[in-house]
C-alpha cells in the first residue's frame, strides 16, 4: 500500500473566512483549568448526529473558504485516497484499525481521539453508509434556506413544488430514517442540485456540504463523490477539514471543549459534547490495552 502523507499546511489558513476566532490559552501546568476558546464560526461543520435542533444553527452570510492556495499547495495537504489506484476497490468500504492508525500517524493524534469524534456523529457501530454508494446523511432544513437562495432557488416555489423538502423525516413513509431524509434530498436536487448537497451533512463524521472548499475539493459534487466512494475518504477529507480550520491541535492536545466548540458550534458545551467526547475517547483507549 502506497505511504500518503497528510501534511499540515501552516498559516492562518481559515483567515478568509471573515470570521475572529480566539485561540485558546495553553499552559504547561497540567493542573490549570481549560481556557474556553470562542468558537470558530456560529455555523458548525456537523450537527450532533440525528439530532433536530429546536433552535436552528444560523448559516454562514457567505460560502466560507480558505486562503487562496495553488493546486499544488492543495496536493500537499492532506492528500486523498486516488481513485485511480488499480491495487485498491475500496468503494463504500468498511475503515480497517490500520486506516485509523494510519491517518491518526500522520496527523499527530490518538486513534482513540478519532474514533471519540466517530461515536457522537456516526454512533458506537461506526457506519459511514447507509447503503452502497449512499453515505449518511442529516438533510437540514435551516441549511436548505440559506444556501438554495444562493443559487437562485425560489423556497415559496421548491415547498409547492415539493413539499416533502420542508416535512420532517417521514419514517413511516420511507422506512428508515436515511431512507426518509433521502427522499428530501432527492427532491432538492431535482429543483437545484449544488444547494442541495451543501445543505446536508454527510458520511460518519456528518461533515456539511457547505464546507466542501474547505475540505480541498474542486467543487460540492466533487466532495460527495468522495463523501460516497469509501469511509477512508470520508476519514480523509475529515483530516482536511479540521487541519484548515485550527481544529487540529486541540484534538493532539486532547482539550475536549476547544475542539466541540470548533467542530460543533457554540451550543456544543450546553449539549455536553465535549464530556461525551471525554468520554468516548477513555472508552476507546481502554479497549486499545
Amino acid at each position: 500500500m502506497k505511504n500518503y502523507r497528510l501534511v499540515t499546511i501552516l498559516g492562518p489558513l481559515c483567515a478568509s473566512l471573515a470570521l475572529t476566532a480566539h485561540a485558546a490559552g495553553t499552559t504547561n501546568d497540567p493542573t490549570a483549568p481549560e481556557v474556553e476558546p470562542a468558537p470558530l464560526t456560529d455555523i458548525p461543520p456537523v450537527p450532533v448526529a440525528n439530532e433536530e435542533p429546536t433552535v436552528p444553527f444560523p448559516a454562514p452570510d457567505s460560502f466560507p473558504e480558505p486562503e487562496e492556495l495553488s493546486q499544488g499547495d492543495w496536493d500537499k495537504s492532506v492528500v486523498l485516497f486516488p481513485l485511480e489506484d488499480p491495487t485498491h476497490d475500496s468503494r463504500f468500504s468498511r475503515l480497517s484499525d490500520e486506516d485509523f492508525l494510519e491517518v491518526a500517524q500522520e496527523l499527530g493524534v490518538e486513534v482513540a481521539a478519532i474514533k471519540a469524534v466517530v461515536d457522537i456523529e456516526a454512533g458506537k457501530a461506526h457506519e459511514g453508509f447507509y447503503q452502497p454508494g449512499k453515505p449518511i446523511i442529516n438533510f437540514d432544513l435551516t441549511m436548505y434556506r440559506k444556501f438554495a437562495p444562493k443559487h437562485g432557488v425560489s423556497l415559496s416555489s421548491a415547498k409547492k413544488k415539493a413539499p416533502v423538502i420542508f416535512a420532517r423525516p417521514d419514517t413511516r413513509k420511507y422506512g428508515s430514517y436515511q431512507a426518509a431524509q433521502y427522499a428530501r434530498l432527492d427532491a432538492a436536487r431535482a429543483i437545484d442540485d449544488a444547494s442541495a448537497l451543501e445543505s446536508a451533512f454527510w458520511g460518519m463524521f456528518q461533515i456539511g456540504g457547505f464546507n466542501w472548499k474547505l475540505c480541498g475539493c474542486s467543487s460540492v459534487e466533487e466532495f460527495v463523490e468522495k463523501m460516497s466512494r469509501s469511509e477512508r475518504d470520508q476519514l480523509e477529507l475529515f483530516a482536511r477539514l479540521i487541519t484548515k480550520c485550527g481544529m487540529l491541535a486541540p484534538l493532539q492536545k486532547k482539550q475536549w471543549l476547544a475542539f466541540a466548540l470548533k467542530y460543533n458550534g457554540p451550543r456544543a458545551k450546553s449539549r455536553g459534547y465535549h464530556t461525551r467526547m471525554a468520554a468516548a475517547y477513555s472508552r476507546h483507549k481502554a479497549a486499545e490495552k
